[in-house]
């Protein structure tokens, strides 16, 4: 099967732990058990290592004590064994150190809390099915009977059929008591009185018939290994943030910690930055849309990831038609995958467009020029895709090229994500709301480096077609007798008339009229779309609502981190400030950490946000999504080549105060302090040459030129 035929989310995973690094996760019991027939596993390059690993004391499980996590790779699980015969208590304490990373390292040390010595056997029962990922999605592994399993001296080799990828799993150093059979280490052992027994188990992927060093190599403190590494290098270059605010603070670092975790290092040009994986479980690889949406959210965190993200994307761009993964010349790839028969998949309508907007924001706060030369020409590619793919109407359309991809091809990507009031599904092609701005965004981004480039007539086209893509747009999406923007058009050309927070979009990106803003924002705020958590994807009173859906009425922390942002651009500040909070608490309520989405139900019927149960987590634009509210709040617009830079905080009331020290911006650091309750800013560092502006930007206006060179919509699309 072909990753992209499944839409929507896999079965649940229940009571799990999930720890991540790169392209590489586990997924496992809170015991640190992986149990055969669901989705547990240890994962790498989208295949499944290990689908077995259960520990056992004289045959017995051991009794769960607790998890602690530690860094986003590792989590030690303690555990205690059954009473020794004639005790009434367990004296056994089993504490393994589970390290991910390429692969897998276990530390297993066993403690004796008696005045006798214990002797027992100790028993990893492992096994693989060497499963592609989506074979795991779907449901569909191929018998773990068909892997080769084959014992050597130190440990195991697992098989897949062709050989070409399985593990390896070896005893360091070797054990004399160690005893090898198929499927099972077991060990005969006497742990000391008042001492201890350990052993260190490695797991190294086979990957095309190479094997390959888990990251935590055993002989190794895990502290030297190059994940750990790059994560303190990571939160050490990272800006710091102080809040009166503990539980805010705890937000900011977990979503920066996070993000790290998730970022993707190219082996064959190990020179970039890194790019930013989408999600875990499922998605530990490289989205378009999601990769370069959580890079622009995560720009005040770090822009690295922006240049990594666009320059992994500017290679795998297309170049050729080809039907069944949807390439087409200049366009940007939506997923890529490296299980068995790797590949890209394109279609997604919003990935392209996107691509020219990050460029252009990151070429606000400050990139090189030379780095902007070098991808000007994918750009330039990308907007020649939207031009030849897009209709003749001028707006952007999808269709899925064959049965074999997905139906729906903006964020909202599941079968019945796109639909009527009424609850009918829209047939397609389907023209997006939150797409066409999008591309009008793309289009102005463009423009203003042709301006900054003195390229009068590459300005000149783009801005005409950003203005007509918005005159398109206010003609065509919106609903005059509702007051708010059609979700889309159907293929008939017919306004797909849900009442969505795609709209929300709209307002980010700047494609809504001004006399139109403040009804959309209603709407947006209406007890209808805003559960005091967040906004909802779909109106309560839509026929195809149901606050328990992927995409018909739950609540996303990226989508609601844009909406925030499109109502801070147009100046409705009390409402972003609510949105702000209402998922700062969610996130509270969620231990710190935001996930993918959670259900839309209202908090007046439930005083806690409930979650969703096959919500990825760690999830990137999840992530992401606090640093973005807090730039909105901040009202951050740099705008670099021009000199300027806007910051005019617009804290809620009880923020505190707020000290950020070593944000990056135009190859400086700067701090940044706003008192508690505070409406103005201190900054030192700022780079010469730059003008702060500490009011907010004006309403926005139609795109044009001003007398001063820049066009007069300067505003970057922060909120």
């Amino acid at each position: 099967m072909n990753a992209w035929t499944f839409e929507g989310q896999p079965r649940t995973l229940g009571d799990t732990v999930t720890l991540v690094e790169g392209g590489s996760f586990c997924v496992c019991g809170p015991d640190g058990d992986i149990r055969p027939g669901g989705a547990q596993g240890v994962y790498h390059a989208d295949t499944r290592l290990l689908s077995r690993w259960e520990l056992r004391v004289d045959d017995t499980p051991v009794e769960t004590l607790r998890v602690i996590p530690a860094e986003p790779y590792h989590a030690t699980f303690l555990g205690r064994t059954r009473p020794r015969p004639g005790r009434a208590e367990s004296t056994l304490l089993a504490v393994r150190e589970r390290y991910v990373g390429g692969g897998l390292r276990e530390d297993l040390t066993l403690r004796n809390l008696s005045e006798e010595p214990a002797g027992c056997v100790v028993a990893l029962h492992a096994g693989s099915d060497v499963a592609d990922l989506f074979e795991v999605k779907a449901g569909r592994v191929r018998r773990v009977g068909e892997v080769e399993v084959t014992p050597h001296p130190s440990g195991l080799r697992l098989f897949a059929a062709d050989r070409s990828r399985g593990a390896r799993i070896t005893v360091e150093p070797h054990d004399e008591a160690l005893t090898v059979t198929p499927g099972l280490l077991a060990f005969r052992v006497v742990v000391p009185a008042r001492g201890e027994w350990r052993t260190t188990i490695q797991v190294n992927p086979i990957i095309e018939g190479e094997e390959a060093s888990a990251a935590f190599l055993s002989h190794h403190a895990p502290e030297h290994a190059a994940p750990a590494r790059r994560l303190a290098d990571w939160t050490r270059l990272s800006p710091d943030i102080r809040t009166g605010d503990a539980a805010l603070e705890e937000i900011l670092r977990r979503s920066r910690q996070d993000l790290g975790s998730l970022r993707l290092f190219d082996p064959d040009h190990p020179e970039d930055p890194p790019a930013i994986a989408a999600g875990a479980p499922w998605f530990m690889t490289l989205f378009g849309r999601d990769s370069l949406l959580t890079s622009w959210m995560a720009l005040p965190l770090d822009q690295s990831l922006a240049l990594g993200t666009l320059r992994r994307l500017a290679r795998l761009q297309g170049r050729r038609a080809d039907p069944l993964t949807e390439e087409e010349p200049g366009k940007i790839m939506h997923e890529l995958r490296s299980g068995v028969g790797g590949h890209a998949y394109y279609g997604s309508v919003d990935a392209t467009p996107l691509f020219v907007m990050l460029l252009g924001e990151l070429r606000r706060w400050g990139l090189h020029p030379e780095a902007v030369e070098e991808l000007l020409p994918h750009a330039d590619a990308a907007l020649g895709w939207i031009e030849a793919c897009g209709g003749p109407d001028g707006l952007l359309w999808y269709r899925r090229k064959t049965d074999q991809g997905l139906l729906n091809q903006g964020w909202k990507d599941s079968v019945d994500g796109v639909n009527f009031a009424d609850g009918a599904l829209a047939r397609p092609p389907v023209a997006l709301a939150e797409v066409q701005g999008y591309v009008h965004a793309a289009y102005l981004a463009r423009a203003h480096i042709a301006c900054e480039a003195g390229d009068a007539a590459t300005e000149r086209r783009c801005l005409e077609r950003a203005a007509a893509i918005r005159e398109a747009f206010n003609e065509r999406f919106w609903l005059a007798d509702r007051g708010y923007y059609a979700m889309g058009l159907d293929g008939s050309g017919r306004p797909v008339d849900a009442l969505a927070s795609n709209m929300g979009h709209c307002l980010w990106t700047g494609i809504v009229e001004e006399d139109r803003a403040a009804s959309v924002a209603a709407h947006l705020m209406s007890p209808r779309m805003f559960t005091g958590y967040g906004v909802r994807t779909l109106a309560a009173d839509m026929g195809a609502y149901n606050p328990m859906s992927y995409h018909n009425g739950s609540v996303w922390p990226h989508d609601n981190a844009l909406v925030a942002a499109g109502l801070m651009r147009y100046g409705f500040v009390a409402e972003a400030q609510r949105i702000a909070t209402g998922l700062l608490e969610a996130a509270r309520a969620f231990g710190g950490r935001l996930p993918e989405l959670f259900c839309g139900f209202d908090r007046a019927e439930f005083p806690c946000p409930v979650p969703y149960p096959t919500s990825c987590s760690p999830q990137a634009w999840a992530a992401a999504a606090p640093i973005q509210l807090l730039r909105s709040l901040l009202r951050l617009d740099p705008w670099v080549p021009y000199g300027k830079a806007w910051l005019a905080p617009a804290l809620p009331e009880g923020f505190g105060g707020l000290r950020i020290s070593g944000l990056p911006l135009a190859g400086s650091r700067i701090t940044v302090e706003v008192p508690a309750g505070g409406r103005t800013a201190t900054v030192s560092g700022l780079p010469a040459g730059i003008e702060l502006i500490t009011e907010p930007r004006g309403p926005v206006t139609a795109a044009g030129r001003g007398s001063s060179g820049p066009h007069r919509d300067r505003r970057p699309l922060a909120g």
